[in-house]
């Protein structure tokens, strides 16, 4: 039975042309994410039914073997007949019900054979595509690159004011420095002349009150040295050495 065109459109006897298949997604997809509110509100967020969720997300592949295996009215993430296949397939790797799930894309060559290629992660019912680690290198390398140079632009900045500001004081003159003081031997001999003349025609100084009966002064430290000299005189008789002084004569015998 042939197809009917759609009205208003030209009859040429050729029925119109299949629908081109999509496209698969592209490699780097990290700045966007998708979300279906009307699904996620429709159907619980679980491992059985997150790959279908994840299969109207802009990131599926539908080229892959788990699409294959949903024309065939079987589970797409079976591994019993996805580790049969060759080619690109979806794996959930890590599953944290219901907030986080883990899809790795990669090649199969064989049942023993995998070769990992992007990663995606759906957090709280978002879809989004994990950055490759070159990636997140050459970020924080850019990011700390961008600091380094702030840094050095501000310092260089700093220095043209501090040097803008030395030659401003170059300029102007500065105030002269005291001299050290010269001494005049003249000057201090003649002031120890005067001193000396008043001396003379002051009285001499009174005598000190005596002691009260039965007040004996302390010792001072000169007499404290001489009756240490004294006693440090006196000759001691040496220590006798057990040993040696004895003899081994007058050693005990056992």
């Amino acid at each position: 039975m042939a197809a009917t065109p759609a009205p208003g459109a030209p009859f040429d006897g050729n029925p119109p042309p299949p629908p081109a298949a999509p496209q698969p997604p592209g490699t780097d997809m990290t700045g966007i994410c998708f979300r279906d509110q009307l699904w996620l509100n429709t159907y619980p967020l679980d491992r059985n039914l997150v790959f279908d969720y994840f299969a109207l997300s802009p990131f599926y592949d539908f080229t892959c073997n788990n699409e294959q295996l949903r024309m065939r009215s079987i589970h797409p993430l079976d591994l019993t007949h996805l580790s049969t296949m060759t080619g690109m397939e979806f794996m959930l790797s890590e599953v944290v019900e219901p907030n986080l799930f883990v899809f790795r894309k990669q090649k199969r060559d064989s049942p023993e054979k995998v070769t990992p290629m992007l990663t995606y992660y759906i957090l709280d019912g978002s879809i989004y595509q994990a950055p490759q680690l070159c990636n997140v290198f050459a970020a924080r390398i850019g990011r700390a690159l961008n600091y380094i140079s702030k840094a050095f632009t501000t310092a260089a900045s700093k220095l043209e004011k501090i040097g803008y500001v030395d030659a401003e004081n170059e300029g102007v003159p500065s105030e002269p420095k005291p001299s050290k003081e010269v001494i005049d031997f003249k000057e201090v001999k003649r002031i120890d002349h005067i001193l000396a003349s008043l001396q003379r025609k002051l009285p001499p100084a009174p005598a000190p009150p005596p002691f009260p009966d039965g007040y004996v002064p302390p010792p001072t430290s000169e007499a404290e040295k001489e009756s240490e000299s004294q006693q440090g005189g006196e000759s001691q008789p040496p220590t006798l050495d057990p040993i040696i002084d004895q003899g081994p004569a007058k050693r005990m015998k056992f």
